[in-house]
C-alpha cells in the first residue's frame, strides 16, 4: 500500500436532480492555505495535476462519514460534495484531520448534530428562545421558591468541596441575573440571601481560585456613621444598595460589545430607585439633617468626624442626581436653608485632601444645577464685616493655591468660576453679580499674575506657577469673550494687557500661547478702544519678539501668531494694520511662505494713497476761490474725523458729485434770493452811512441774511445728501428755519422758506431808512446767529466759498469794518491766517477771516438790541454746538475751562 493509492479519491457533486455527478479522480491532501486562512481539503487531478477542489474545513460544518470510505458534507444551501476513497486507511486519515480541526472525537460518525427542520416534533429544539419562555421560567423560579432551594444546595456543595457542582451553580445564578426580572432580584438581594448569592458568584469556572467577595463585604468594607442613623429601614436600604452596587460593578462580568446594552437594565433600575428612596427618606428626616449640619459647622468637631460628614454629604448629593428636576430643586433648597454654603466656607480651607476634594464636589453639584443659589448667596455677603472672606474669593484662593502636580482641584474650581460668570445663565442678577465680581474678586484672581510680571520678564518660571497662571489667563479670556464693559474697564484701567504680554517671554510654550490667545480674543472683538490701547502701549512688540525668538520653527506658536495677523488682514482692522506696518513691517519683509504681511503692506499703501487724494481734493479750487479750512474757534472731535475718513474710503466715488450738487444748489438759491430781493433803499444807501447797520457790517448782515435764506431752501437737499451735519439742524430750528424732518412735504418747506425771505428783506429795508427797533435788532441778531452757525459748519465741506463770493459781490459799496471795541473779543490778527485769506484782500486792503465775520456780526447785532430773549437764543445755539462738537475732545479742553476761549464764549453768550 502506497501513499498514492491511499489518498486516491473520486470527487462527486450533487446536482439539481439530486443525482451525484462525477467531477474527476485525483489525490486528496489537507494543508494550510493562506488565502483561506485555515486548514483546507485539496484534490488535484490525477491526469494533469489541476485543482479539482479547494475547501476550507469550517468549524461549524457537519461532515459525515459513511461506509468507511465516504465523507459527505455541504458547502452551501444546495451544494453537497462527497469524497470516495480507494482505501479505508486514507479515509480514516482525512477524517481524523477534520475532527481535529473541529475539536471532535474521530470515533463519531458525524461531526455536528443535524436536525431536520421539517420535523415538527423537533421544532422547539431548533427555534430561538422567546421572551414568553423567559417570563414563564422567571415565574416558575419565583413561585416554586427555586432560588432558596438552589442556595441550600450551594451550602451542601461548599461543605463537600464539590467544585463541579459549585461551577454549575455559578452558571445558573449568572443566567438568573440575565433573565433581568425585578421580582427575582428582590428575592436574591434580601438580607438573608444576598451573601449566599455572592458566594455562588465566587466560583467562576474561568478562575483557578475563588474570589473572596463575602469576606470583603462582611469584614473589610466598614460602614461609617458620621451621625447615627436611627431609622432602621433607611439603614437597611443603604446596606442593600451598597452590596448590589458591588455585585454590578465588581462581580458580574463587564458588559462588552457582544452583550446587549439592556442586558442588565433592570438591575440598574433597581439601584436607581434604591438611591431615590434613600434621598427621600433622609430629606424627610429633618432631625437627622440638623444633626449633620451641626456637626459640620461646630468649631470643636474633629477633622476625622468632619471629613466623614463631608463625605456623607457628597454621597448624598451624588444620589440626588437621580432625582427629577423638580425633586432636585427641592433637595438643593433644603440644603441651602440648612446652611450648606456656610459649611463649605469652612471645609474648603481645610488642609485634609479628602475633605477639600469632597467639598469641591458638593459645590460643583450645586453650581451646575443652580448657579443662581450661589450668586444670591455671594451678593448677600457684601455687607459682611471687614476681614471675613467671601465664598467666591475662597474658591479663587484655593484654586490659586493648589499644590497638586496635576492641578485637579484648580481645574475643578476654574470650572465653577466660569459657570458663575457665564452671562447666559444669569437672569436678573447679571449686572449686580458682575459688579460684585469686578469690585471684590477679580483683584484676587489677577494678584499672582501682577506679582509675577512686575519686570519685563516673568519673575517665577517653575512649572507649577506657570500652570496656575495659565488657569488665570483662561478665566480672563472667558471674561473677555463673554463680558463687555466690565472687563474692558478693568483691563484698560489696570494696564493689565501689558502685564499679560510679559508672559510672552516665558520659557513655557503653553503659557506663551495662553497670553497670545487672550490677545487674539481681544482683537476678535474689533473694539476701537482695545485697538487704540494696543497701539498706544505698543503691545504688538512682545508678539513680534516671540516670533523672532521662535526663529522660523514650524510649530504651534508660529501658526498662532500668523493666524492673528491673518485675522487682522481678513477683517481689515485699519488701526492695527497701520500700526503694524509702520512699526514692524521691515521685520517681516523677508517672510514669503505666507502672503499675510505683503497684503498688510499693500493695504497700508492704499490707505496712504487715499489720504493723499483726499488732501488734494480738500485743497482744490472751485471758481477761482480756494476752499477755506475750518478755523480753531469750533474744535472738531477726533472720532468725528475718523467717521468722515471712513465715509471717504467707502464713498469716495460719490464725493465729487455731492460737492458739485451742493455748490449748484447754493449758487442758484443765492442768485435768486440775493441782491434781487433787496429793497430800493438798500441799493441806494450811501456808502459811508453812520447808521449802526451801514457800511461793511450792514451789508455783511444783509449778505448773511440772504445766505441764511438760501441755506433754508437748500437744507432738505443737503440733508438728503448727508452733507449737512446734525448740529446745524438744531441751530436752524432755533433761528426759525424749518428742518426737513419737521415738514411733511416739500410744499410746506418752500412756504417756510418764502416767509423767511420776506421777513429778512423787510428787516433789511427798514434798517437802512430808520433807526433800528427792538424787533429789527432781533431779526438781525437771528440772521447773524444762523449765518454764524451755518457758515462755521459749512467751512468743513466747502460752503465758505459761497459766503465769500456773496461778500465779494457787495464789496465795491462797502466801507472798512469798524474797529471792535469789546476787549473780551480778540480782534483779527494783523497777519493773514493761512488758508483763510479771501479775494477781499485786494478790494478792502485787509484780511477778512472767519473770526472777523462772525465776531463783527454778533458784536454789531448785540450793540443794536438788548433783548434778553435774543441773547439766550444766541447763547443756547453756541453752547449746544460747542458741546456737540467737543464732548470727547482731549483733556486739554477741561484744562481750558477758565481760559481765554471760555471767556470769549461767555462774552458772546
Amino acid at each position: 500500500m502506497t501513499t498514492d493509492t491511499r489518498r486516491r479519491v473520486k470527487l462527486y457533486a450533487l446536482n439539481a436532480e439530486r443525482q451525484w455527478d462525477d467531477r474527476g479522480t485525483g489525490h486528496v491532501s489537507s494543508t494550510y492555505v493562506d488565502r483561506l486562512k485555515g486548514i483546507s481539503l485539496l484534490v488535484r487531478a490525477e491526469s494533469d495535476g489541476s485543482l479539482l477542489l479547494e475547501s476550507k474545513i469550517q468549524p461549524d460544518t457537519a461532515y459525515q462519514k459513511q461506509q468507511d470510505t465516504l465523507i459527505v458534507w455541504s458547502e452551501g444551501d444546495n451544494f453537497d460534495l462527497a469524497l470516495s476513497f480507494q482505501e479505508k486507511a486514507g479515509c480514516d486519515e482525512i477524517w481524523e484531520k477534520i475532527c481535529q480541526v473541529q475539536g471532535k472525537d474521530p470515533s463519531v460518525e458525524i461531526t455536528q448534530d443535524i436536525v431536520e427542520e421539517s420535523e415538527d416534533e423537533r421544532f422547539e429544539d431548533i427555534c430561538l428562545s422567546t421572551p414568553l419562555r423567559k417570563e414563564k421560567l422567571s415565574m416558575a423560579l419565583e413561585s416554586e421558591n427555586y432560588i432558596k432551594k438552589l442556595l441550600n444546595l450551594f451550602h451542601v456543595c461548599e461543605d463537600l468541596d464539590n467544585t463541579e457542582g459549585l461551577h454549575h451553580l455559578f452558571e445558573i445564578f449568572k443566567n438568573i441575573f440575565l433573565l433581568n426580572k425585578n421580582a427575582l432580584f428582590e428575592i436574591m438581594f434580601a438580607d438573608d440571601t444576598i451573601f449566599d448569592v455572592v458566594g455562588c458568584l465566587e466560583y467562576d469556572p474561568s478562575v483557578a481560585q475563588p474570589k473572596k467577595h463575602r469576606q470583603y463585604l462582611k469584614h473589610w468594607a466598614k460602614f461609617r456613621e458620621a451621625v447615627p442613623i436611627k431609622n432602621p429601614d433607611l439603614l437597611a436600604k443603604i446596606h442593600q444598595t451598597f452590596r448590589v452596587q458591588y455585585i454590578q460593578d465588581i462581580i458580574l462580568p463587564t458588559p462588552s460589545v457582544f452583550v446587549e446594552d439592556n442586558m442588565l437594565n433592570t438591575l440598574s433600575s433597581f439601584i436607581f430607585f434604591n438611591k431615590v428612596e434613600i434621598v427621600t427618606m433622609i430629606q424627610d428626616d429633618e432631625r437627622f439633617l440638623l444633626d449633620v449640619f451641626a456637626v459640620l459647622t461646630d468649631p470643636t468637631t474633629g477633622d476625622t468626624k468632619r471629613r466623614d460628614t463631608v463625605l456623607f454629604l457628597k454621597e448624598f448629593c451624588n444620589f440626588a442626581q437621580n432625582l427629577q428636576p423638580q425633586g432636585k430643586d427641592s433637595f438643593y433648597k433644603t440644603l441651602t436653608c440648612l446652611g450648606i454654603l456656610q459649611a463649605l466656607e469652612l471645609t474648603l480651607v481645610m488642609n485634609e485632601k479628602k475633605t477639600k476634594s469632597a467639598s469641591i464636589d458638593i459645590l460643583t453639584a450645586i453650581v451646575e444645577f443652580s448657579p443662581l443659589v450661589v450668586r444670591n448667596y455671594t451678593l448677600n455677603q457684601v455687607n459682611r464685616p471687614e476681614g471675613e472672606r467671601m465664598l467666591l474669593n475662597i474658591a479663587i484662593e484655593q484654586m490659586l493655591n493648589d499644590s497638586e502636580p496635576e492641578l485637579g482641584i484648580a481645574v475643578q474650581l476654574m470650572g465653577i468660576v466660569k459657570i458663575l460668570l457665564e452671562p447666559e445663565n444669569m437672569l436678573t442678577e447679571k449686572g449686580d453679580f458682575l459688579n460684585f465680581f469686578y469690585k471684590y474678586s477679580v483683584q484676587t484672581l489677577v494678584a499672582p499674575l501682577i506679582v509675577n510680571t512686575l519686570g519685563d520678564r516673568p519673575q517665577n518660571e517653575d512649572y507649577q506657577t506657570a500652570q496656575l497662571l495659565g488657569i488665570v489667563l483662561d478665566i480672563l479670556s472667558f471674561c473677555v469673550e463673554h463680558h463687555s464693559y466690565h472687563i474692558k474697564n478693568f483691563l484698560l484701567q489696570k494696564d493689565l494687557l501689558k502685564k499679560i504680554l510679559v508672559l510672552m517671554k516665558s520659557s513655557h510654550t503653553f503659557l506663551v500661547l495662553g497670553a497670545l490667545r487672550l490677545l487674539r480674543k481681544i482683537i476678535a472683538l474689533k473694539d476701537e478702544f482695545y485697538n487704540r490701547h494696543i497701539v498706544k502701549c505698543n503691545l504688538f512688540a512682545p508678539v513680534v519678539d516671540a516670533f523672532i525668538r521662535n526663529n522660523g520653527r514650524y510649530n504651534l506658536l508660529e501658526s498662532a501668531i500668523l493666524e492673528l495677523f491673518e485675522f487682522i488682514k481678513l477683517e481689515d482692522i485699519r488701526t492695527l494694520c497701520v500700526y503694524f506696518v509702520e512699526n514692524f513691517s521691515k521685520i517681516f519683509d523677508e517672510i514669503e511662505y505666507v502672503q499675510t504681511f505683503k497684503y498688510l503692506k499693500n493695504r497700508y499703501d492704499q490707505y496712504q494713497d487715499r489720504l493723499k487724494d483726499r488732501d488734494k481734493m480738500e485743497n482744490r479750487t472751485d471758481g477761482g476761490l480756494p476752499i477755506i479750512r475750518s478755523g480753531g474757534r469750533f474744535r472738531r472731535d477726533q472720532r468725528q474725523m475718523e467717521e468722515e475718513e471712513e465715509m471717504w474710503f467707502n464713498e469716495e466715488d460719490d464725493f465729487t458729485e455731492e460737492i458739485d450738487t451742493y455748490n449748484n444748489v447754493i449758487k442758484s438759491v443765492s442768485e435768486k434770493n440775493g441782491p434781487q430781493n433787496q429793497s430800493p433803499q438798500q441799493k441806494s444807501s450811501p456808502p459811508h452811512s453812520t447808521s449802526p447797520h451801514s457800511g461793511l457790517l450792514g451789508n455783511l448782515n444783509s449778505t448773511a441774511t440772504a445766505t441764511a435764506t438760501a441755506t433754508a431752501t437748500a437744507l432738505p437737499h443737503l440733508y438728503r445728501q448727508q452733507l449737512l451735519p446734525r448740529p446745524v439742524e438744531a441751530a436752524a430750528q432755533q433761528a426759525g428755519i424749518p428742518s426737513p424732518t419737521e415738514n411733511a412735504s416739500s410744499s410746506s418747506s418752500s412756504s417756510s422758506s418764502s416767509s423767511l425771505e420776506a421777513s429778512t428783506s423787510s428787516s433789511a429795508s427798514s434798517s437802512s431808512s430808520s433807526p433800528p427797533s427792538t424787533s429789527a435788532a432781533a431779526s438781525h441778531c437771528d440772521s447773524a446767529t444762523v449765518a454764524q452757525v451755518v457758515a462755521s459748519q459749512f467751512l468743513t465741506i466747502a460752503i465758505a466759498a459761497s459766503v465769500t463770493a456773496a461778500a465779494t459781490s457787495a464789496a465795491p459799496n462797502l466801507a472798512p469794518a469798524p474797529t471792535v471795541a469789546d476787549p473780551d473779543i480778540e480782534p483779527a490778527d494783523s497777519q493773514p491766517t493761512p488758508g483763510t485769506t479771501s479775494e477781499l484782500d485786494g478790494l478792502l486792503g485787509q484780511t477778512v477771516t472767519e473770526k472777523d465775520l462772525v465776531a463783527s456780526s454778533i458784536d454789531a447785532s448785540t450793540d443794536s438790541a438788548n433783548s434778553e430773549t435774543d441773547k439766550s437764543t444766541t447763547k443756547k445755539g453756541l453752547v449746544d454746538y460747542e458741546s456737540d462738537s467737543g464732548e470727547d475732545d482731549d483733556e486739554e479742553d477741561e484744562d481750558d475751562s477758565d481760559g481765554p476761549q471760555a471767556q470769549k464764549r461767555a462774552r458772546l453768550a
